[in-house]
């Protein structure tokens, strides 16, 4: 269920810190410097404290991101997840990321993002052990583990150097299983070629990219940093 592009290293850029007024022609620029993974931050109030997007926004990007052929790649930061995913599918996700800590029943929930037509990802906040999703990764139902790298809610956060050793025991996890290796928060020039050591495959960048001057040439330093496609 894994996507090609999800196979290779890339940089994932969050539009989470783009400029709403102007996102179309933002995510246009990233794309046109060559992403193809654009990552979509959704937020409830409830599992974290800020509320930011939903299935519109989605929507809105889908054909646009396809057409220069990318993917959305969604996240979903909100209390019980399952409930939202066909939503979320419908309006054009091609990845469905969930946390293991906002369901009991991640099992069940990564296999209705298949379901759905998604690869499904799990994701485990700073604090959660890597062994949080060692048996849906020996189930055969997860393609996309994401660590985050800093305490999910608020983009322009600092990368929490214990990161990296979580990368470290999550590429070894998840070695024999095809499972790609996401990692969020605070990854910028400076740190993308430290994270792709440590065995992230996809790096997600929001503030480093849509926070530049230049969103275009930020991406691309990032890419170059990472040795990514």
């Amino acid at each position: 269920m894994l996507p090609e592009l999800l196979r290779e290293r890339r940089v994932a850029p969050s539009i989470l810190s783009a400029d709403f007024a102007r996102l179309g022609a933002q995510v246009e620029q990233v794309m046109a410097a060559g992403a193809r993974v654009i990552h979509v931050d959704v937020m409830d109030g409830r599992f974290v404290p800020p509320i930011t997007i939903g299935p519109l926004i989605v929507g809105a990007l889908a054909d646009q991101v396809r057409a220069a052929g990318g993917l959305l790649d969604v996240h979903l930061m909100i209390e019980a997840p399952e409930r939202q995913v066909a939503e979320f599918a419908r309006a054009g996700a091609d990845a469905i990321t969930v946390h293991a800590e906002a369901t009991p029943h991640l099992h069940r929930a990564l296999t209705a993002i298949r379901e759905a037509g998604c690869a499904a990802g799990a994701a485990i906040n700073p604090a959660t052990p890597t062994a949080a999703l060692a048996e849906v990764a020996a189930a055969g139902v997860l393609d996309l583990a994401l660590c985050m790298s800093v305490n999910p809610g608020w983009g322009g956060q600092p990368f929490i150097p214990a990161a990296l050793g979580k990368l470290d025991r999550l590429r070894s996890l998840m070695s024999n299983s095809g499972v790609a290796v996401e990692v969020d928060g605070g990854v910028d020039a400076d740190n993308a070629a430290t994270c792709a050591e440590h065995g992230a495959t996809l790096l997600v960048a929001g503030s480093a990219v849509f926070g530049a001057a230049d969103p275009a040439e930020a991406y691309a330093a990032i890419a170059h940093a990472a040795g990514a496609i």
